[in-house]
C-alpha cells in the first residue's frame, strides 16, 4: 500500500500551530458546519432498528435517490426497484471507491485508468485488487488491458469540470472496448463558474446507462460526512454485481442512516444553503490568494482552490505554514500536481477570515 499521505504534513502542521491565533487547517477538507436538523430527526425517528439493514437499500432511500438524480441532475434511472436495481446506498463514497474493482470482480490482472491528477483512493482501490494504474486525461488509442475507467468531475483536488465532449469521448471509448466507466461525482452540487454534468445525463449517456456508473455522496452537499452516506447508480447489470458482492461481505448502510439519507435526498433547501455558505468562503479566500501573488487554476467547481506560485508544492506548503495555514501538497494527487497545493473551503467562516488576514500579511 502507498504511504498514508497526510502523515507527511506533521512538520507543516507543527509550524503553523505556532502562529498567533492558532492553525488554519485547509488541508483535509472535512465539513465543519452543523449537520442540517432534518437528517438528525430522521435518524432518531428510525433509531428502533433491531434487525439487519438491507444492502439493497430501503424503498424510501432508493425512491429518494432516483428523485434527487432526476430533479437535480436530469438523470432518469432504470427501475430502482427491479430485479436488476439501478441505485443502491453505500457506506460513504471512499469505501466504494477503494473496493469497486474488487466488488466488480476485476481482481488479479489488468489496468485501472485514473485522471492525471487524482484522488489517491482510486490508486488504492487498484492496489487492493492487484491491478495496475495508468494516469491519463484522454482515452488511449488502444485499450490494452484496461478493466476500469475512473472519471472525477468536478475533480478533487483541482475542481476541474469535464466538458460534455470530454465525457462523451470516454463513454464512447468505454463502450467500444467493453470497459466500465465510473464517474465520481461527489461534488456535482457545487458548481461555481460552470454547471457540472453527470455522466448518466442523457446528453452524455444516450438512451441508457450501459457500461456506466456514477458515485455520489451526502458528505459535502448535506454536511454529513460522519453519517457515511453515499450512492452508486447507473447500469443495472453493474449495480447488481456490486450489490450481490456487498451483501455477501456485509457492507450495509445502517437503517437509521438510510432514513436520514432519504430525508436529505428529498430536500433541496439545505443543499442550497450549504452551497451559498461555501460560495462566500470561496470568494473571500480566492481574492486573498490572488492578492498574495499566487495563481488559482481550474477550481470552477468543488470545495477546493488549486493554487500555485510556480514552485515546488512543498515550498508553497512551507510558505503557508509560516503564515499559520496548512494546505495539501499537490504531489499527494500524482506527479502532475507537484507545483500546486489544494486549499479547502471546509473551515469555519472565522478560520477562513483568519487565513484571508494572514495572506494579506
Amino acid at each position: 500500500m502507498p504511504d498514508f499521505p497526510w502523515d507527511s504534513l506533521a512538520a507543516a502542521r507543527a509550524r503553523a500551530a505556532e502562529h498567533d491565533g492558532g492553525v488554519v487547517d485547509l488541508s483535509i477538507g472535512t465539513p465543519v458546519d452543523p449537520t442540517p436538523p432534518l437528517l438528525g430527526e430522521a435518524l432518531a425517528a428510525a433509531g428502533d432498528a433491531p434487525g439487519y439493514p438491507t444492502a439493497l437499500g430501503t424503498a424510501d432511500v432508493r425512491r429518494a435517490a432516483a428523485g434527487w438524480l432526476s430533479r437535480r441532475l436530469g438523470v432518469e434511472l432504470a427501475d430502482p426497484f427491479g430485479a436488476y436495481p439501478s441505485v443502491i446506498p453505500t457506506v460513504g463514497s471512499k469505501e466504494l471507491v477503494a473496493l469497486l474493482p474488487t466488488l466488480l470482480g476485476l481482481s488479479g490482472s489488468g489496468t485501472v485508468l485514473i485522471p492525471e491528477v487524482a484522488y489517491p483512493t482510486y490508486e488504492v482501490g487498484a492496489v487492493v485488487a492487484g491491478l495496475s494504474v495508468l494516469r491519463t486525461d484522454t482515452p488511449p488509442e488502444s485499450p490494452g488491458d484496461a478493466v476500469l475507467v475512473w472519471l472525477n468531475s468536478p475533480g478533487n483536488p483541482h475542481g476541474r469540470v469535464l466538458t460534455d465532449d470530454q465525457l462523451r469521448a470516454w463513454v464512447t471509448w468505454g463502450r467500444a472496448h467493453g470497459v466500465p466507466v465510473v464517474a465520481d461525482e461527489c461534488y456535482v452540487e457545487l458548481g461555481w463558474d460552470v454547471a457540472p454534468r453527470s455522466v448518466l445525463h442523457p446528453a452524455i449517456a444516450g438512451d441508457d446507462h450501459t457500461g456506466l456508473l456514477a458515485v455520489h455522496s451526502l458528505s459535502k452537499q448535506s454536511t454529513a460526512a460522519g453519517y457515511r452516506a453515499g450512492l452508486l447508480s447507473g447500469d443495472p447489470a453493474l449495480v447488481r454485481r456490486v450489490w450481490e458482492t456487498r451483501r455477501h461481505l456485509g457492507l450495509l448502510v445502517p437503517t437509521p442512516v438510510q432514513a436520514a439519507m432519504a430525508a436529505a435526498l428529498a430536500d433541496d433547501a439545505h443543499v442550497d444553503v450549504a452551497r451559498e455558505r461555501y460560495r462566500g468562503r470561496r470568494d473571500r479566500l480566492a481574492a486573498a490568494v490572488r492578492a498574495a501573488g499566487a495563481r488559482i487554476d481550474h477550481s470552477e467547481a468543488g470545495l477546493y482552490l488549486w493554487v500555485t506560485r510556480d514552485e515546488d508544492c512543498w515550498t508553497t506548503i512551507d510558505w503557508l505554514a509560516g503564515l499559520g495555514v496548512v494546505a495539501a501538497p499537490g504531489s499527494f494527487y500524482g506527479p502532475a500536481g507537484a507545483r500546486h497545493v489544494r486549499m479547502a473551503l471546509t473551515a469555519t467562516d472565522e478560520r477562513i477570515d483568519a487565513a484571508v488576514t494572514r495572506l494579506a500579511g
